[in-house]
């Protein structure tokens, strides 16, 4: 269960500290995992591929990126009505994101130290990136007159436990998606500057290759974990663990939809874009992958995002609870049954078509 920062909770914050937006399924989570288990992987597998992200991590890349210039100097008040506030919801989202991952991978390092050493040092470069990612996107809200307190998230955000298997199928699927996310982005607004409206987008093209690093690590180790890609309980999951972050990408983009109009992109394209490119980059890690290209894969999904947008609509009307729960009923019977549509569609092999583990 998910519980949300009550008004109470947030009332002690400082002036121009944005109260963390309620969390639902859609909201960023924070996890924790089985440390043991982690300490306990044989890495011999992609001992070799595993040193090399490492050794990638280790170069730093974009240690001068992530410099905000004089074209963030300015009043960004022409910014406003519903694109400001989608566009602020669009950071929070995603610096909690970042930071999520950041609090994650710390303590993995900490706990990896004396364990796993390349593991350990993996995890700390990982969070550096996360750091950087999360604190450059603080400022920019403070831009818009708000900012996150990072450490008030730490100790009242609901932290939702995985086991290790379950976080290394999710976050190689958030760092290759965030990849995409970003990269279609970047290319759009640099083919189209007229809709370049801030200057954080810029920074997108060398950004996402830091999602990119990250996604290929969790491959790596992925990949020397043979339980999670050569049997058949792992081409459940991976089904599984595809259809949820393709699902959840489907809700939030259309449900960000002002965002994206007001960058000149339409939300529906962009998500398929999205989550064909992925989803074919997973078959790079994942023993099996799923048919974006079935004529019921979108519709079906943007069924559940449109539920999704119904009951959100529910939520925020004033009706007592149990109406609204009476209400919402139908709304999610009808998403999980798109899902289970979804899901026992056939899939593709993906192991019978890899010659080589790129």
């Amino acid at each position: 269960m998910v519980s949300s920062i009550s008004k109470s909770e947030s009332a002690g914050l400082p002036s121009g500290i944005k109260a963390p937006v309620q969390e639902t399924l859609l909201t960023p989570r924070f996890y924790t995992t089985n440390f043991d288990a982690v300490a306990e992987m044989d890495l011999s597998g992609q001992q070799a591929e595993l040193e090399a992200v490492v050794a990638e991590l280790r170069a730093d890349y974009n240690r001068h990126h992530f410099v905000r210039n004089q074209e963030f100097e300015q009043c960004w008040d022409n910014i406003d009505g519903e694109t400001r506030k989608a566009f602020i919801d669009f950071l929070e989202r995603s610096c909690t994101s970042e930071f999520s991952g950041f609090l994650l991978f710390k303590e993995l390092s900490r706990k990896l130290k004396n364990r796993q050493p390349l593991l350990s040092e993996a995890f700390n470069l990982l969070a550096r990136d996360e750091a950087r990612h999360a604190g450059f996107l603080n400022k920019a809200m403070a831009d818009f007159g708000l900012s996150l307190d990072l450490g008030y998230l730490t100790k009242n955000r609901t932290y939702t436990f995985f086991p290790p298997e379950w976080v290394i199928y999710t976050v190689y699927l958030s760092e290759k998606i965030g990849y995409w996310r970003y990269i279609l982005v970047y290319r759009h607004l640099q083919q189209h500057p007229e809709h370049q409206i801030y200057p954080l987008f810029r920074y997108f093209e060398n950004w996402c290759q830091d999602e990119n690093r990250h996604g290929d690590f969790f491959k790596a180790l992925l990949r020397s974990q043979p339980q999670l890609w050569n049997n058949w309980k792992a081409r459940l999951w991976a089904r599984f663990f595809l259809l949820t972050v393709f699902a959840t990408h489907t809700m939030t983009v259309l449900e960000r939809s002002t965002f994206y109009d007001s960058i000149g992109i339409d939300p529906q394209e962009y998500n398929k874009q999205v989550i064909d490119r992925t989803n074919e980059t997973a078959k790079r890690a994942f023993p099996s992958i799923l048919d974006t290209h079935h004529p019921e894969f979108f519709p079906r999904l943007e069924r559940c995002a449109i539920a999704n947008q119904k009951l959100a609509e529910i939520s925020s009307n004033q009706r007592p609870a149990a109406i609204q729960f009476c209400q919402k009923l139908p709304l999610i019977a009808a998403i999980f049954w798109q899902l289970l549509r979804l899901y026992l569609l056939p899939s593709i092999n993906a192991e019978s078509s890899r010659t080589a583990i790129n």
